[in-house]
């Protein structure tokens, strides 16, 4: 994963357009075309300003998952890995977004792609979980 970051400025605010209307995504409703307050996407999205990068992603690895390439990655070097998570990770000189898999024997970093295989972690690696994936920006209009 070739990682392009960006530190987030939580001392910005940018307030965007916010209807309070629900959204259907089962069946349609009537438009609510008026918007009744302002969101600001820092406060929605970023819990801890001063530990929080962007990444975009580069690959295919976690499709299954949801992330694709191009998708832009909010990461919270906050947020404690647990098994499961989607964290960024530095091995052995590389950047990768994997799940985490804490087993018996060891850790390993699996992909959300049956293409690609689990990367099993030696502990002699150099290897440090960069921070945990806690949003996934997406480019609807591809």
């Amino acid at each position: 994963m070739n990682l392009e970051m960006n530190i987030i400025d939580g001392s910005r605010e940018t307030p965007v357009e916010f209807s309070e209307s629900r959204i259907q995504a089962g069946f349609p409703s009537p438009a609510q075309g008026d918007y009744t307050s302002k969101i600001d996407l820092n406060r929605e999205l970023i819990e801890n300003p001063a530990s929080t990068f962007c990444a975009r992603v580069t690959g295919n690895s976690m499709v299954d998952a949801g992330i694709n390439d191009g998708d832009l990655l909010i990461i919270d070097k906050s947020l404690p890995p647990r098994d499961g998570s989607i964290a960024v990770c530095f091995l052995d000189g590389d950047f990768t977004v994997k799940r985490i898999s804490i087993r018996q024997q060891g850790v390993y970093l699996v992909p959300a792609n049956k293409d690609f295989p689990e990367i099993f972690v030696p502990q002699e690696s150099n290897f440090i979980i960069w921070g945990i994936v806690s949003h996934i920006v997406k480019n609807m209009k591809k």
